[in-house]
């Protein structure tokens, strides 16, 4: 399924931000740095800002659930890894011609990550230099769900406390 942007539009899914991403790296891309020169590598978790020769006019994200795009303006987007695989980016300009059409993969961060298997179940930690339990796709279901319950917990109070209804 695709995506298609309209300029003014917040889009998720990772079009937009690849297409910036890709437009804006490719002298990175050009020496190598980024595997094929032809992909667009983002880290999970992570965002990339790309900016494109002229202003967008299309985008389309080939599966958003990889990673998501922002628009910050015609001509940069913001590209965020939002989970493991590849998908594709296009993005084209007011005439229809192409200004961006590469693949994205988003992929965990090299280093520091422990994982433990405990029979089929698995658990990550992230250590640098101490070790923190980081919420990672594909580990243990009740591992996974008590971090992200931890997180939304804090959340809500950072939440609290902008609004001011700190709990008083």
């Amino acid at each position: 399924m695709a995506f298609r942007f309209r300029p003014g539009r917040k889009v998720c899914g990772i079009s937009v931000a690849a297409a910036i991403a890709i437009a804006s790296i490719q002298p990175v891309l050009a020496s190598g740095k980024h595997g094929s020169g032809r992909d667009i590598e983002v880290l999970i978790d992570q965002a990339m800002m790309v900016r494109l020769a002229r202003p967008a006019a299309e985008i389309v994200v080939g599966n958003p659930s990889i990673a998501d795009v922002a628009v910050q303006s015609g001509d940069t987007l913001i590209l965020t890894g939002k989970s493991f695989g590849e998908t594709n980016l296009i993005v084209t300009d007011v005439k229809g011609k192409i200004l961006v059409n590469r693949r994205i993969v988003v992929q965990e961060p090299n280093g520091r990550f422990v994982t433990v298997y405990r029979g089929v179940r698995r658990e990550t930690f992230h250590c640098a230099p101490n070790c923190e339990t980081p919420l990672v796709i594909g580990d243990n279901d009740k591992y996974f769900d008590a971090i992200a319950k931890e997180i939304r917990a804090k959340q809500g109070i950072g939440q609290s406390a902008a609004e001011g209804s700190g709990g008083e």
